[in-house]
């Protein structure tokens, strides 16, 4: 994964530097969404600073290493843009749990045929909200 990235940064022109195969290196060790101040925490000792994290997320993200996941909190969280998944959030901890697989698609040519204004679907995003076993026991 990671040497497909590079050749991502590569064919986009952009330089392979220490920051920026740091920040990639997070993502590799994790398989949660994070965010510009997750990865900060962790990196801190490379005496990386927050706005080069921001702008190397936002790189990613334009090269399809990165894609952003709406987690519904204040700020934007990011994973590796590998297959497809959805997630899901417990609402009082935080916790994220991937979800593998995705049916949805099987569904897309009926919602599209509902629609008046859409002729093609060509991406979604869906992301399930609930408490996890821990939280629910705690209520």
């Amino acid at each position: 994964m990671k040497e497909e990235n590079i050749k991502k940064l590569k064919i986009a022109g952009l330089k392979i530097t220490p920051a920026r195969l740091v920040i990639l290196k997070t993502f590799s060790d994790k398989c949660h969404p994070l965010n510009a101040e997750d990865i900060y925490k962790k990196i801190r000792r490379n005496e990386i600073d927050l706005v080069t994290i921001y702008r190397t997320l936002t790189s990613f993200e334009k090269v399809g290493i990165l894609r952003k996941v709406d987690l519904h909190k204040d700020c934007q969280f990011y994973e590796v843009n590998k297959n497809h998944h959805h997630h899901v959030i417990c609402n009082i901890c935080g916790l994220v749990e991937e979800l593998d697989g995705c049916t949805i698609e099987k569904y897309t040519s009926e919602i599209s045929s509902k629609l008046s204004n859409f002729k093609i679907i060509k991406d979604h995003s869906l992301e399930f909200f609930g408490l996890c076993r821990k939280c629910e026991s705690q209520c």
